[in-house]
C-alpha cells in the first residue's frame, strides 16, 4: 500500500470538510492506509493495514469526516480524513461514558502545512460538543510529535494517567473537555428580538425578518400539545408576514420537535457553533467607552480604535452596508441590550472594520464583526476581536462567546487562534416558502 500519487497541491482549489458517504470509502481507505504505511507508522505486513483500508465499515459504524479538494472539472479529491467514535461504539478503544474518541487522522502529503489537519480536528471537536458529549479523547504514538503539537494548539491536554500500550508499544493519550456554554437564554439576552410573544414557555421573536437570531423562536420546555404549539407559532409568523423559524438543539428544548418540523417540511437554514473562551486575568490594553482614544489605541497597520456605548451612523453604515438590511431596524435591534461598539478607522477617520460586544450575566457576546473589502487580509478582524475581549474584560466580563456558522472554516480558524473553543451547536429550521437573513 502506498501513499496516493502526489499530484495534489495546496493551491489546487478550495478545500471543504464534510461527512463521508459511500462514494468516498475507496479514497478514504487508500489515503489512511497509504499514509500510515508510507510514513512508517504501521508495518506493511501488519493486519492493522486491512482495518485502516476498510473505510466502508467505518462509515457504517462511526462518523467519518473527509476534507476534499475541488478540481477544475468540479470533481472532489479526498485529501484528508478523521474518524469520530462515541464511547461504546465499535471503533472506540478507550473512550469513557460521555466521550468521543478520535482516530485515524490522515492528510495527503501534498496539502500538509495548509491547516487542513487542524480544521478536521476543529470540526470533530465542534461536532462532539454539538452532540452533547462531555469530552474528546485520542491516542497517539510517541514519535508522532507533529500531531501532538497540533492537538496541544487546539487545547487538548496530555493525560498520562490514561496512557496504555499495544504489546510493548507505549501509546499516549490526549483529552479535551467541552467547555460550558452560555445557554440560549443568555445568548438571547445579548441579542433580544424587537418583539417577543409567548406560546406557553416558548419565546417567539420577530424583528421584521432582520437576522435569524432576532426572528426565531426559542422552543424551551415541553408543551402539552406539541403540534398545536407549532401551529400557534406558525400563525404568529404568518401574521407578521414571515416564515416560522425555530432554533433547535438546545438543552431543555421540546422533545419530538425536530420530528414534528421534519413532518412539516422544515429545512435547515444554517448550523451554528457557539465558541467560548475565558477572560479571567486578561490585561486591560485598550480604553473603554468614554475615554479619549485619540493617539492612544492603535490597531493593525496604524489604524485607530473608537469605542462607544451606542452605534453611530458610521458604525451602522459599515455593518449594514456589508451585511444588508434596513439601517433603522438594525439600530433598534442592536440597542435592545447593553453593548459596546468598536470601530477601526483609517488615518482619515474612515471606518475599516466594526465589532459589537454585548454584556449579560458575566458573559461578553461578540458579534457583527465586519471588515471592509479594502481592509481585509491585514489583520483588522483579529485586532478588533482582541480589542473587543480587552474592552469586555475591562467592563467586568469573565467569559466571552460568539456564534459562527459551522461551515465558515476561515472564521473558525481565526477564533481558534484567539483561544475560542466549541461549546455548543444549534441549527435554525425554517418553514418552507420564505427566507430570513442571518448574522
Amino acid at each position: 500500500m502506498t501513499v496516493p500519487h502526489a499530484t495534489t497541491t495546496a493551491t489546487a482549489g478550495p478545500v471543504r470538510v464534510r461527512r463521508a458517504g459511500p462514494a468516498d470509502v475507496d479514497a478514504v481507505g487508500r489515503l489512511v492506509a497509504g499514509v500510515y504505511v508510507g510514513e512508517g507508522l504501521v508495518d506493511p505486513a501488519s493486519p492493522y493495514v486491512a482495518e485502516l483500508g476498510d473505510a466502508a465499515r467505518r462509515v457504517r459504524q462511526a462518523d467519518v469526516l473527509v476534507a476534499t479538494l475541488a478540481g477544475p472539472d468540479g470533481t472532489e479529491e479526498v485529501v484528508g480524513t478523521l474518524t469520530s467514535a462515541p464511547a461504546g461504539s465499535p471503533f472506540a478503544e478507550i473512550a469513557r461514558d460521555g466521550e468521543v474518541e478520535l482516530r485515524m487522522l490522515a492528510v495527503h502529503p501534498g496539502v500538509r502545512g495548509t491547516g487542513l489537519a487542524a480544521e478536521l480536528v476543529r470540526t470533530a471537536l465542534a461536532e462532539a460538543a454539538g452532540a452533547g458529549a462531555r469530552g474528546v479523547v485520542l491516542t497517539t504514538k510517541v514519535e508522532m510529535r507533529v500531531a501532538q503539537r497540533l492537538y496541544e494548539r487546539l487545547g487538548m491536554v496530555r493525560t498520562p494517567e490514561r496512557d496504555w500500550a499495544i504489546g510493548h508499544m507505549p501509546m499516549l493519550v490526549y483529552t479535551w473537555s467541552v467547555p460550558a456554554a452560555p445557554g440560549a437564554l443568555v445568548e438571547a439576552a445579548t441579542w433580544p428580538p424587537l418583539r417577543v410573544e409567548r406560546v406557553g414557555s416558548w419565546r417567539v421573536g420577530t424583528s421584521d425578518g432582520f437576522t435569524q437570531r432576532g426572528s426565531s423562536v426559542l422552543p424551551l420546555g415541553a408543551p402539552d400539545d406539541l403540534p398545536a404549539a407549532v401551529d400557534a407559532v406558525e400563525a404568529l409568523y404568518a401574521a407578521a408576514g414571515a416564515p416560522a423559524v425555530f432554533r433547535v438543539g438546545d438543552p431543555g428544548a421540546a422533545p419530538g420537535l425536530a420530528a414534528e418540523l421534519d413532518a412539516r417540511g422544515y429545512v435547515t437554514s444554517s448550523v451554528t457553533d457557539v465558541l467560548v473562551r475565558d477572560l479571567t486575568g486578561r490585561r486591560r490594553a485598550v480604553p473603554v467607552a468614554g475615554e479619549d482614544v485619540s493617539g492612544g489605541a492603535v490597531l493593525a497597520g496604524g489604524l485607530a480604535l473608537r469605542v462607544a456605548d451606542a452605534p453611530d451612523d458610521a458604525w451602522l453604515d459599515t455593518w449594514v452596508g456589508l451585511k444588508g438590511g434596513p439601517k433603522g431596524t438594525g439600530r433598534r435591534l442592536l440597542t435592545g441590550a447593553p453593548a459596546l461598539y468598536l470601530t477601526a478607522t483609517a488615518p482619515d477617520g474612515t471606518p475599516v472594520g466594526v465589532v459589537r460586544v454585548a454584556l449579560a450575566d458575566g458573559w461578553a457576546a461578540l458579534s457583527c464583526l465586519q471588515v471592509v473589502p479594502g481592509g481585509r487580509r491585514r489583520g483588522v478582524g483579529r485586532a478588533l476581536t482582541v480589542a473587543a475581549l480587552e474592552v469586555a474584560a475591562a467592563r467586568g466580563a469573565t467569559r466571552a462567546f460568539l456564534q459562527v456558522e459551522a461551515d465558515n472554516a476561515a472564521a473558525r480558524a481565526l477564533y481558534a487562534g484567539l483561544g475560542f473553543a466549541p461549546a455548543h451547536r444549534y441549527a435554525y429550521r425554517r418553514q418552507p416558502g420564505g427566507t430570513v437573513g442571518g448574522c
